[in-house]
């Protein structure tokens, strides 16, 4: 059932995005007076096919659901009527067919714009940034970082919310300065905290920001109470049921949940011993944790999940909403702010500077459309968001057979005041293929070393 909910949500999200992207072409196109034979979504055999007359646009659904495109009436691709010559594309004004072929990327932007002002607008939630653990010798101990910090803002960005705080440390890692971090101590006192320019380099090179820098959030205190269990597991083999609360562990006292977490993982085929309380009876169980590989070691298992209480995440909750106008403000600002950080990235990865691993594949983007739809409208809209800006700034990038190689192709017939030669355009394409086939292969070559550790 995860694997199909998780593809499920992946063929919406593609569907939504391409359906945007494409859109733009379409709409535009339309406005100045291109005429478009086809509009599809997918690649490939059509699955469903809709034209009102033969001298209209078809609308097409494709069996390969990995892009789309707009087909537009073009001698380069077929014999056009003398009577409609007016109407194709490549008899334009250059400032026509750039406008046309802007308007996909500036469509996801627009889409993200309206993805986050809706989100800004009615209200975002999130989970306040509460440092928990602080690890030794590490760049937050060294910054002076303590349990029980919240992170106001940093340099000069706002960080109501962990996720915030992690896009903003992401960005502020890009410039290689000092940074000063404003936080609220235990006692409620503002102090400032200062990463070094030096040590601050090191968080651009992986994605994992958090770990790099030594903080982990702070997390409720959840009780060693079974919520849940996997049937045929060796939680359930050896008697536990839902509710029961463990008490001990081989005699010792437990004290979360987070506790039993830690002595499951690191006993892997060893038997331990559980006394649990259940409906005011105390009972004895032997539990032996199933040997699992995950991120290259061995751990144990036993396919029991905790007992779910929201009233224990209530202070940990923080919402930040805005009015209709400043939510417009905010998520232009966010918007163009997210596009900045990818190009950046993007730029750092090309010298070595960022490591592959900020990149995502098919793979990862699938994983993670299933575990934001599972979370809520709201983590889907903003995941949408992030993937639109990531396909708006992939495609005005000036590599031939995208649309930024289209624009600097067109840039050039503007200066030279003719176009390129076909042959020209053919051997950019070629390279074009080459790059974006380099980059897919990498992309999944990332995907497929995250998913096997």
């Amino acid at each position: 059932m995860d694997l199909l909910f998780t593809i499920a949500s992946f063929l919406v999200a593609l569907a939504i995005l391409i359906f945007v992207h494409e859109f733009g072409h379409f709409w535009v196109a339309r406005r100045l007076g291109v005429k478009v034979l086809r509009f599809s979504i997918g690649f490939g055999r059509p699955l469903l096919r809709r034209q009102r007359d033969a001298d209209s646009t078809e609308y097409v659904l494709a069996g390969i659901p990995l892009g789309g495109y707009v087909k537009m009436l073009d001698e380069r691709e077929g014999e056009v009527p003398p009577e409609q010559l007016h109407l194709a594309f490549n008899r334009q004004p250059v400032w026509k067919r750039s406008a046309i072929v802007a308007a996909g990327p500036l469509f996801n932007f627009a889409f993200a714009i309206l993805a986050y002002w809706a989100i800004f607008a009615s209200g975002e939630t999130g989970l306040r940034p509460l440092v928990g653990e602080v690890a030794p010798d590490s760049i937050a101990a060294e910054a002076g970082f303590q349990r029980g910090d919240e992170l106001l803002r940093i340099g000069d960005r706002p960080s109501p919310m962990w996720d915030g705080a992690v896009y903003a440390l992401m960005a502020e890692a890009l410039e290689h300065k000092d940074l000063r971090v404003r936080v609220r101590d235990a006692s409620g006192a503002e102090q400032d905290r200062w990463i070094s320019g030096e040590r601050l380099a090191d968080l651009s090179e992986a994605p994992n920001v958090l770990e790099r820098l030594g903080l982990s959030p702070s997390r409720p205190p959840l009780p060693p109470v079974i919520g849940e269990l996997t049937p045929g597991e060796p939680a359930e083999r050896a008697g536990l049921r839902v509710g029961d609360r463990i008490l001990a562990v081989d005699g010792a006292p437990l004290e979360d949940w987070r506790a039993w977490v830690d002595l499951v993982r690191e006993s892997p085929g060893a038997e331990l011993r559980v006394e649990i309380e259940r409906e005011g009876e105390r009972l004895d169980l032997a539990v032996t944790p199933r040997a699992v590989a995950a991120d290259g070691a061995t751990i144990g298992r036993i396919g029991a999940g905790v007992q779910a209480r929201d009233d224990l995440l209530e202070p940990y909750r923080v919402e930040v909403r805005f009015g209709p106008l400043e939510a417009l403000s905010q998520s232009v600002h966010k918007t163009f702010d997210m596009s900045q950080l990818m190009l950046r990235v993007l730029g750092q990865m090309l010298v070595g500077q960022a490591s592959v691993e900020n990149l995502s594949g098919p793979i990862t983007i699938a994983e993670t459309a299933g575990r934001t739809a599972s979370y809520g409208l709201e983590y889907f809209v903003k995941f949408l968001a992030v993937v639109s800006i990531s396909l708006g700034v992939l495609n005005l990038l000036p590599i031939p057979i995208l649309d930024g190689g289209h624009l600097l192709y067109f840039l050039i017939e503007w200066v030279k005041g003719s176009p390129l030669s076909e042959q020209t355009q053919l051997q950019g394409q070629r390279i074009g293929i080459a790059l974006l086939a380099a980059l897919m292969t990498l992309a999944f070559y990332v995907d497929l070393s995250r998913l096997f550790g």
